[in-house]
């Protein structure tokens, strides 16, 4: 039997499968990047709304959300034709957003009015509103779809909505400044991270208590350019990837030990980061380079930068 190359062997394992297709709001632009995730080329670039920043995919992927911050609202996108189906309602200035598991609710956070406003999908309409702290961000859903968390970038805490309840009922103090919040895949860590604090703390769902903090320390950069932002943990609970913003690096956290492992260098600014569905690959949005970096995850390597559109924000991967 014919034996193929190592090499060969190698890009068979590390490849995506064909038909992934990456999204990335340009949030100057007021477009998407559309990206082949194998390839690793841009294929088109689709007009959108003002200043789009987070995106997000249902659970088919046949649609795409977009916060059109500047034009308060969130459009529905076709992702088979690029076309904007309709608009939502979403209250001032939405910046990110978090889908419920079951494609009812989106959950936006309005940074302007320090409220997050719930939309009824279905219905496109505003379900309720829930006033929390000053300049709300990130925006997170348990997977279990109990728990809606919302991060305040003035008041520095979590502040954790009972979705069936539609009230919020707790608080968490964290860091300075936080920005982005993701539910491991059990739904039983919550993980934040504070850009001017410098850290990212890791939340018990069952206490709401911040169980450890992380810190970073990268050779020759400045601790206060270490702005941890965007947040991706691995659904095999091994690692969790942290985007350092202007330190220019993803720090490669081992999700057991909470250890830093490895810092990789990307583009200018990376804001925020998005596995292929198989998680074989890992893109950022790089927003001062105006690129996206790609990242293999056998190797924890980066293998590509992809030129996209001005301030690359949001990413969203489709399998």
């Amino acid at each position: 039997m014919r034996m193929l190359p190592a090499a060969i062997i190698v890009l068979a394992l590390t490849t995506p499968a064909a038909g992934q297709t990456v999204f990335v709001s340009n949030e100057k632009d007021n477009s998407l990047s559309v990206i082949d995730a194998q390839t690793l080329k841009v294929t088109k670039t689709i007009k959108v709304g003002k200043r789009p920043r987070g995106i997000t995919l249902n659970a088919d992927g046949s649609l795409l959300y977009i916060c059109a911050s500047d034009d308060d609202t969130v459009q529905v996108m076709d992702t088979a034709t690029g076309k904007i189906l309709n608009n939502l309602p979403s209250g001032e200035d939405p910046e990110q957003f978090a889908l419920h598991p079951d494609g009812s609710h989106l959950f936006i956070a309005n940074e302007d009015s320090n409220v997050v406003t719930v939309v009824d999908v279905p219905a496109r309409k505003v379900a309720y509103q829930i006033d929390v702290g000053v300049e709300p961000e990130g925006m997170a859903v348990s997977p279990d779809g109990t728990w809606a968390v919302n991060t305040s970038e003035t008041t520095n805490m979590v502040h954790w909505i009972d979705t069936a309840k539609r009230v919020l009922v707790d608080n968490t103090l964290v860091d300075s400044r936080p920005r982005h919040a993701e539910f491991d895949k059990a739904g039983k860590k919550l993980w934040v991270s504070a850009e001017i604090g410098g850290t990212v703390s890791i939340i018990d769902t069952a206490t709401h208590k911040v169980e450890r903090t992380i810190q970073f320390n990268i050779k020759g950069i400045a601790r206060d350019k270490i702005q941890p932002v965007g947040v991706k943990l691995s659904d095999d609970g091994r690692y969790a990837f942290v985007a350092l913003g202007p330190a220019n690096h993803v720090a490669v956290i081992n999700a057991q030990t909470f250890e830093v492992e490895k810092y990789l260098l990307v583009g200018r600014r990376v804001w925020h980061l998005e596995f292929t569905p198989d998680q074989k690959r890992l893109f950022t949005s790089n927003g001062v380079s105006n690129d996206v970096s790609v990242i293999d995850i056998d190797t924890m390597t980066v293998i590509k930068s992809i030129p996209v559109g001005r301030y690359p924000w949001g990413i969203a991967i489709k399998g």
